[in-house]
């Protein structure tokens, strides 16, 4: 069992994920957008970072497959 446990419910994790990417043209980079929107929710830049990364791997693949 991992040491960790994700204390956010997917919901949280998906409107998360969307509002960094409908935000990310209103800041200067997408770090700042993860930061921006991560302070709102109360988890991590990297966690967050994590979760839009792997949103991103899931999109492309379900458009190849």
């Amino acid at each position: 069992m991992s040491k960790t446990t994700n204390k956010f419910s997917a919901e949280v994790c998906e409107r998360a994920v969307g509002l960094v990417l409908d935000h990310e043209k209103d800041h200067p980079s997408r770090w700042a957008a993860v930061s921006s929107e991560a302070s709102k929710i109360g988890c991590s830049a990297d966690t967050l970072n994590g979760w839009v990364k792997k949103a991103e791997v899931k999109t492309r693949a379900r458009k190849s497959g």
